[in-house]
This record gives C-alpha cells, sequence and structure tokens, in this order.
C-alpha cells in the first residue's frame, strides 16, 4: 500500500498513513466508528523533500497494514514544532474537512496583491503556530511578513492563517452591517476595527486571544497563506457560488450547525 505524508494543523503533526488525501480527511473529522466530529485542517507533504528528516525505519515498522488487511490509518512522526521544520518546497494541497467528514482539496494559486482595496481593514484567524483571531490593517502579505520579520519583538518563524470575512464593514466598521457575520462578541469586533480604522500607526489588534473551537468555513475568503520571511504559498478559497456550484456537497455540510458542536 502506499504511505501518504500529512502536515495536520488540528492538532500540529507531522503524520504519515496508508491512506489518501479525502479518506485521510474523512478519519481526522469522525474517526472510524463515526462517533467524533469535529474539523480536519491539514496538508499534503512531499516526502522527497524532507526524506533527510524522516525517521524511515520507524516508519517501515510502525505504518503497516493490519492484520485484516486494513491500511493503517495514522502513525504520528512529529508533534513539537512541525510547521517551522517542514520546508514550503514539500508542502502540495490543503484540504479542509467538515464536521461530518466531508472534504475539499485547494491548490495553490499565484496571489495578486493588486486586488487589495487602500484602507480596508482585515481579520484573520491564525491556524499555527499561534491561534488568535487578528484584525489588522495590513492585507495578507504585509501581515505575513510582519509577524514572521525577526527584527520584530514578538515574531514566529512560520505562520498559517486564514482570512475571514467582515463584508461591508472591512471599508465602513462603524455603520457597516453586522447581519451575517457568525462572530461572538460582535461589538467587541467593531470597536476593534473602528480602532483600527482611526489609528493608523496601530497595525493589529487582538479579537480573540486563543481559537481552538472550529472556522465557520462560510466566513472564510480570499485563501489560506502560510510561510515565513522568505517567501509564502497561498491557496484560494472559492466563493459561496462557486461551492454551491462545484461543490455543493462539502459547502452544503460546511455550512450545517450540528447539534452537538
Amino acid at each position: 500500500m502506499n504511505r501518504y505524508f500529512y502536515l495536520s494543523l488540528t492538532p500540529e503533526a507531522l503524520i504519515v498513513s496508508m491512506l489518501p488525501p479525502k479518506d485521510f480527511g474523512t478519519y481526522m473529522a469522525v474517526g472510524t466508528q463515526k462517533k467524533s466530529r469535529g474539523q480536519a485542517i491539514f496538508f499534503e507533504i512531499d516526502p522527497s523533500v524532507i526524506q533527510n528528516q524522516l525517521s524511515w525505519d520507524y516508519i517501515e515498522k510502525r505504518c503497516v497494514p493490519h492484520k485484516n488487511g486494513e491500511p493503517k490509518r495514522s502513525v504520528y512522526l512529529s508533534i513539537y514544532r512541525v510547521l517551522e521544520t517542514v520546508s514550503l518546497k514539500a508542502i502540495k494541497n490543503i484540504f479542509l474537512a467538515t464536521n461530518d467528514g466531508r472534504v475539499l482539496e485547494l491548490s495553490s494559486a499565484n496571489y495578486d496583491i493588486s486586488n487589495e482595496i487602500d484602507g480596508t481593514v482585515y481579520l484573520y484567524q491564525e491556524l499555527g503556530p499561534a491561534y488568535s483571531r487578528v484584525a489588522s490593517r495590513l492585507n495578507p502579505v504585509q501581515f505575513l511578513n510582519y509577524l514572521t520579520d525577526p527584527s520584530q519583538p514578538i515574531y514566529v518563524p512560520k505562520l498559517v492563517f486564514v482570512e475571514l470575512t467582515l463584508e461591508n464593514m472591512a471599508t465602513d466598521p462603524e455603520n457597516g452591517s453586522d447581519d451575517n457575520l457568525p462572530y461572538s462578541n460582535i461589538d467587541h469586533l467593531r470597536d476593534c476595527l473602528i480602532l483600527l480604522k482611526k489609528n493608523p500607526e496601530k497595525l493589529t489588534k487582538t479579537i480573540v486571544r486563543n481559537v481552538h473551537s472550529n472556522i465557520p468555513y462560510r466566513t472564510c475568503r480570499n485563501g489560506f497563506f502560510i510561510g515565513s520571511k522568505d517567501g509564502f504559498l497561498y491557496f484560494r478559497y472559492p466563493g459561496p457560488e462557486e461551492l454551491n456550484e462545484k461543490y455543493h456537497a462539502w459547502w452544503r455540510s460546511a455550512t450545517t450547525v450540528f447539534l452537538n458542536e
């Protein structure tokens, strides 16, 4: 059986599995007995790029089929500072699993920074190694460069994050409608956006210090970013119409509220 290598963000870990990506995503989201439920976000990794970092004797010993012939679903290879040690060159596609195990695959794409509008305020959800929800005057590339800059007193060597929608509050936080924004403590969010808008010298404002709950996929905007001061990868997130037309089953699952959440 083939072996696949994954950089999981939920939790952060390097994992080898005999399951191909979409089967692995279903397994991570709902397990084997379908009694658990939770999102899973992970990258597929090219092992040839990081082969010197892998314990192949351990992999050959542990990642083998079960006695009944079923594939080995997961063998954890590392759980500490995994993100910063995996080269961007090793990262293939990103996969987003919903609470009931539907999986969406996103490929890397070119990011056109010219589409950004001056004066916009952004909302980002960090996905590792920090897990804050942050509002910022910085566009995604600027935000990534700022937080991975070692000349800053506080920085991370590599960061994964997704941009979240603010709809028209992004350009008009005082008067923009929040009717379609499912964030908790929306008044606090609005106050933070107004603060950033009125204080050009302030670049970021933490909205929630530590978010480990599920991301409402319907609030994802623009896409997912992973990178450092040396470069980044961008994974475009389709808009609602495209998701509904091309990935209807996933989108329906992503926008469903489960009673046991």
